[in-house]
This record gives structure tokens, C-alpha cells and sequence, in this order.
């Protein structure tokens, strides 16, 4: 097999010599020409029901199918060790997704471990899709499956405190049921979820994938009878991610490993830098560690990613204070982007989140970019003297 970074660049354009072209086309298009009624018709049959294209056919509709689409899919497929990838409208539409097709088999029974995004926490607490959650700590999962359970969902790095777990124990502990893991926060480059047991590894492509804060998306990688679930509920649900936005994750792909080793480099020399501010009170990265106590990374994960956390001395006043002060480094939520980002996470992205799981009010989260790390350092430094 090549190395990651070869695959990076070629996985899913492995036909463009033949097609006469070097860059990936794209086809916007939202109906397609119907050869005649029956095949017309075997083609729509087998698209909205989860299938791929019949060969030789017709894609009958973009909803059902979109060949730019597919070669996103394609590409992170290989990239996570998954056999397909269902791609979305956005993180949350996949998180849907997997949760509906679950539930259309009877097992709308929910295990999950905290911390998770907040979305995902919300849709799980409030039973918004029909299902019924209960909240396990890592060692006891086993203990809390029913014979509904349905998924088993978890996230590492959590968000947004980036605590670690051992994928390879969670998915002994879930036996028959599915684990789900959000790998956003590790991207395919520092971790292969499917690699220790887990059946669907779910993106918010927003992020890294993407890596420039210009396009919105989701994916699901996973097996072959997953993926036909999944495009069935993406098909009647209309979650599909359009074409122009599958190409730019596509393009995205190539330059991945680069910008998520550099990011996490430079995480790393800022979380050493932080933990000894006497401003800060603790700080939160998988490369301390104290944050790493069983050596997940080099052992699961092949570096500590690029997001980090710090809480800061004197509670959410000073912490509100520190990310509005920050001029080099945007105050906005999300992550994975060029630029970097610091938000309050407990006002923001998990302000649905329950009182007792929510992240405490001195935490802010930073998503760390490609800027150099001394310019971070000093913005950062200005901010805590401010603040």
C-alpha cells in the first residue's frame, strides 16, 4: 500500500488519464438524460434504495447520485481504511443519517460517552430524532448496551476538552453494536478509527477535510452494507453534499497531511508554552502528559492533533476578555481552517449541552492554523496580559 501522503493525492482520481483530464470535473448537473424507461427506471431503483450506479446507466437525479460527489467519497473511503463513504449536506446531516438508519431497524437505543460536539450531545439528549440515550463513562459501556442499542457514539479527541480513548477497548466493550466515532478532531492522518474496531468513522468535513473555512459537509466512512443504509436515508432525506462543495474537499484532501502535521506541530509548542503561564490553569492538548496518561498517541494516534484548550485563571470574565483581546487570532466557532480560531465553547458550540457534562466557564478552545507559532505566541501573550 503507498504511503498516506501518496494517497492523499491521488485517491479518487485514479481514472482522469483515461477520462483526458488532470484535474477532477464537475458535474453540476441536477437531472440526467433517461435512455429509455426501463433503465431509467432500474437505475432510479437502484440509487434510491442505497445502491451505486448501474454501469452503463444513467444517474437519474442529484439527489440520488452525483459522480463529483462520489469521487470525495471514494477518496476518504481510502483514506480512513473504509471499504465507501457516504458524504452530506454537513457533520450534523451524517450524525442524522446514522441515527435514522439505526432506528428503521429498531434499535433507536443510544450508548454514548461524553464529551461530544455540542450538536451531537443536543440531538442525543433531546430525543429530537426518536431515540433514547444513555450517557456511559469508557469503562462501562458493556454495562449499559440493551438489546435495542442501536450505535455506540463516541469522539477522541473529545470535544472540546480533547480527552482521549482507547478505540480498541470501546469497540470490544460494544461486541455486535456499532461504534460511531466523530474523528474530526484527528482526521484520517493521525487516525484510523476503522484500524480498532469501530464501523462508521464520521467527519464534520467543515473542518480539516476542507481546511480553508469555505465549504460545509459531512461524511461517513464505513463498510458496504452501512453505505447502502446510509445513501437510502440520504436519498429520501435529501442530505446529498452538492458537487461543487464535494470538489473542494476533494482538493482538499491533497493538501491535508501537510497542514494537519504543521497545525499540530505548532499546537504543540503553544500547549507547552501555555502550561507554564501563571495565567492559565491548566491547558488541555494530548501531546502533555498528563492529557495522555495511557499513550494513546503513537499508539492509536500518530501525533496530538491541533485543537487545544486552556482554562483560564479567574473564570469566564477573564476567559471572555482573553478571546475578545486576541487581534491576530479570529474569535469564531469551528475549526480545522488556515487561520486560527479561539471560542468559548460552554456560550457557543456546547451551550445545549446539560449543566453537568457542559465544559466549565473559564475553558476556551483553540483550533490552531498554519500562522507561525512565535506570532500566535505573542497574540496570545498580549491577550493574557490584557485580559
Amino acid at each position: 500500500m503507498t504511503h498516506l501522503d501518496t494517497r492523499a493525492v491521488h485517491a479518487g482520481r485514479q481514472d482522469l488519464a483515461d477520462l483526458g483530464v488532470h484535474v477532477p470535473p464537475i458535474d453540476f448537473s441536477t437531472t440526467n438524460p433517461l435512455p429509455d424507461i426501463e433503465i431509467g427506471g432500474a437505475c432510479y431503483e437502484a440509487l434510491a434504495t442505497g445502491g451505486l450506479p448501474v454501469p452503463g446507466g444513467t444517474y437519474v437525479y442529484q439527489r440520488l447520485w452525483n459522480p463529483t460527489t462520489g469521487r470525495f467519497e471514494q477518496a476518504l473511503a481510502e483514506l480512513e481504511h473504509c471499504e465507501q463513504a457516504v458524504a452530506f449536506a454537513s457533520g450534523m446531516a451524517a450524525i442524522t443519517a446514522c441515527l435514522l438508519a439505526a432506528a428503521a431497524e429498531g434499535k433507536r437505543h443510544v450508548v454514548a460517552v461524553r464529551p461530544l460536539y455540542g450538536g451531537t450531545d443536543h440531538v442525543l439528549s433531546t430525543g429530537l430524532l426518536g431515540t433514547d440515550v444513555t450517557w456511559a463513562d469508557p469503562a462501562d459501556v458493556a454495562c449499559a448496551l440493551r438489546p435495542d442499542t442501536g450505535l455506540v457514539i463516541v469522539e477522541t479527541p473529545g470535544n472540546p476538552t480533547l480527552e482521549l480513548l482507547d478505540l480498541a477497548d470501546i469497540a470490544r466493550q460494544s461486541g455486535s453494536v456499532p461504534l460511531l466515532v466523530d474523528n474530526t478532531f484527528a482526521t484520517p492522518i493521525l487516525q484510523q478509527p476503522a484500524d480498532f474496531g469501530a464501523k462508521l468513522v464520521v467527519h464534520s468535513a467543515t473542518k480539516y477535510l476542507g481546511g480553508h473555512g469555505d465549504v460545509l459537509a459531512g461524511i461517513v466512512a464505513t463498510n458496504a452494507e452501512w453505505a447502502e443504509k446510509l445513501r437510502r436515508v440520504r436519498a429520501v432525506t435529501g442530505g446529498i453534499l452538492h458537487p461543487l462543495a464535494a470538489y473542494l474537499l476533494h482538493r482538499g484532501l491533497q493538501t491535508l497531511p501537510l497542514r494537519v502535521r504543521h497545525q499540530s506541530e505548532s499546537a504543540r509548542q503553544l500547549a507547552e508554552w501555555l502550561a507554564a503561564r501563571p495565567e492559565i490553569d491548566r491547558v488541555y492538548h494530548p501531546s502533555l502528559p498528563q492529557c495522555d496518561p495511557t499513550r494513546l498517541v503513537g499508539r492509536q494516534m500518530s501525533g496530538p492533533g491541533a485543537v487545544l484548550a486552556i482554562s483560564v485563571r479567574g473564570g469566564y470574565e477573564v476567559a471572555a476578555r482573553v478571546a475578545g483581546a486576541c487581534e491576530l487570532i479570529t474569535h469564531a466557532v469551528s475549526l480545522g481552517g488556515v487561520d486560527t480560531l479561539i471560542q468559548h465553547p460552554a456560550s457557543l458550540t456546547h451551550r445545549p449541552v446539560a449543566a453537568d457534562a457542559k465544559p466549565h466557564a473559564s475553558v476556551l478552545r483553540l483550533s490552531i492554523g498554519l500562522e507561525d507559532a512565535e506570532d500566535l505566541r505573542a497574540d496570545l501573550e498580549r491577550a493574557l496580559k490584557r485580559a
